[in-house]
């Protein structure tokens, strides 16, 4: 039986030290600042750095994955010996899936028998990264690659997404709300409540008044649809706003069960669409 591991995108939003820890590689999205300030993979700002730049009204814009940059990725570990399963950014928010799928294509062409599964997440953040930790976990129990790809296919859409952002307008960029509601709403001191559905797109579901309501509001969605499902680690991302982040998770150890909750910053490429002060909470559901 080949080995075979379990590689992701820099969306998934996983602290470095837990890739380092179970042998992640982490394929490159991009994102820049004007005309020449380009960054992702090895070059990038601090998130501190990016948030901050974002609050004093710099607008960034994002690029997918580079085919021929994933390739190399992909190659090094065939050439080492490795199978791979790549879970992905969800399709229907970037192209990078489509690329990861060209690469690999292109790396078993050029070295046939090996085995490359590019699976579409449907996630992002933290869901996506919840869905890597549980086929590691998977695969650490000793499954197999066919029955890992099928674990991670069948449990992808349990994978709820329950997020709030702090600027409307930030969503209105991207084209999710409109300027009037942008503006009423930041006036009125209304916080939306989002999630990201079967097909893997961001959908406003509700709204608060108030940020602590907004942030109350994730939990108690968790603790509604949840079920008995296994949440032993629930993960929270967040745009540089680590105490709203510990303030969700502190609800969620007194509300669920979990064991853990794995905090970390979101990354530029989707931080540039949600803006600063963004809570996104991620835990396995009935339904997302």
């Amino acid at each position: 039986m080949n080995k075979f591991l379990i590689t992701s995108d820099t969306t998934c939003d996983l602290p470095e030290d837990y890739c380092k820890a179970n042998n992640i590689d982490i394929h490159p999205l991009y994102y820049r600042f004007g005309d020449d300030e380009i960054y992702g993979g090895d070059t990038n700002i601090t998130p501190a750095e990016f948030y901050k730049r974002m609050r004093e009204g710099e607008m960034p814009t994002t690029m997918a994955s580079n085919p021929e940059i994933s390739k190399e990725i992909f190659e090094k570990r065939i050439i080492e010996g490795f199978d791979i399963i790549h879970i992905a950014f969800s399709s229907a928010l970037s192209s990078s899936c489509q690329n990861m799928s060209v690469a690999a294509a292109e790396v078993m062409e050029a070295h046939p028998g090996s085995r490359i599964t590019v699976i579409d997440s449907l996630c992002a953040s933290l869901g996506e990264g919840l869905l890597v930790h549980k086929a590691i976990s998977y695969m650490n129990e000793g499954h197999t690659y066919d029955e890992v790809v099928s674990y991670v296919e069948g449990i992808k859409l349990n994978i709820s997404h329950q997020f709030t952002v702090d600027d409307l307008f930030h969503l209105h960029r991207g084209g999710r709300v409109s300027k009037a509601t942008a503006i009423i709403g930041t006036i009125v001191g209304i916080k939306p409540l989002l999630h990201v559905d079967n097909e893997g797109r961001l959908i406003a579901v509700g709204k608060t008044r108030g940020r602590k309501k907004s942030l109350t509001a994730l939990v108690d969605k968790m603790a509604a649809t949840m079920g008995n499902r296994n949440n032993d680690v629930v993960m929270i991302s967040h745009g540089d706003s680590l105490e709203d982040a510990e303030f969700v998770a502190s609800l969620v150890k007194n509300r669920t069960c979990a064991k853990e909750v794995i905090i970390n910053e979101i990354c530029p490429t989707i931080g540039s669409h949600s803006g600063p002060g963004t809570i996104a909470l991620f835990f396995e559901a009935d339904v997302r």
